[in-house]
């Protein structure tokens, strides 16, 4: 069973749900054959460094039904894809610069039978709707990525946080969010996840 790992750390999966992760495997295998959305070498390592690793956020916030998230430079589909399987109740907007990366987050949530998914090619300075949340894996130093998603935000809160961004980031990253000058909160993976991959991978979390 492909996505074993996800179940190990997932226990209240459905059926479906599962079916839909083992079936990312042959997708971005075959997708990525075509489009390069994942490193040739990080394929194998895909339900690890890119599905776990997305679904991070879950264990730190749970979306609700109704809630929106914009998925700012998703590349391939990540965080997205994954929170959009695990949240099939929540509304998921994917946008990248990328139009030929948007291709692909589009036509595997098509494969997935994903309905709550959107797939845009734009920039993030392009989207002029607000969100609950904004989500994004590593794009660029929060000192510049921040201004790209400043005021895209929903005012009131349904969640037991407070809306703002969920950012998944590795390394030491005290300097970056200091220059930032944003208040951050860090949740190390590595509470959740005991895999050597998530020793210094953070959710970064920023309230509105």
């Amino acid at each position: 069973m492909k996505s074993a790992l996800i179940q190990k750390y997932f226990k209240d999966l459905t059926e479906q749900q599962i079916a839909q992760f083992d079936q990312l495997y042959d997708l971005y295998s075959f997708w990525n054959a075509q489009i390069n959305v994942i490193s040739r070498k990080d394929i194998d390592e895909l339900y690890e460094r890119h599905i776990l690793h997305s679904l991070g956020i879950a264990k730190f916030c749970i979306f609700r039904p109704g809630e929106t998230v914009l998925d700012v430079g998703t590349g391939g589909g990540f965080p997205g894809i994954p929170l959009a399987i695990l949240f099939p109740e929540t509304e998921f907007h994917l946008v990248d610069s990328i139009g030929k990366k948007i291709k692909v987050v589009a036509e595997v949530a098509h494969s997935l039978g994903l309905k709550n998914v959107t797939a845009s090619h734009l920039r993030a300075e392009q989207v002029i709707d607000k969100y609950d949340f904004v989500v994004s894996r590593a794009v660029t130093r929060l000192i510049d990525f921040y201004p790209w998603v400043k005021g895209k935000f929903n005012k009131e809160s349904k969640n037991a946080i407070q809306n703002g961004i969920l950012y998944l980031k590795g390394g030491d990253l005290s300097e970056e969010i200091a220059e930032s000058r944003l208040k951050a909160e860090l949740y190390p993976l590595s509470e959740y996840f005991e895999e050597e991959f998530f020793e210094t991978k953070y959710v970064v979390y920023i309230p509105q």
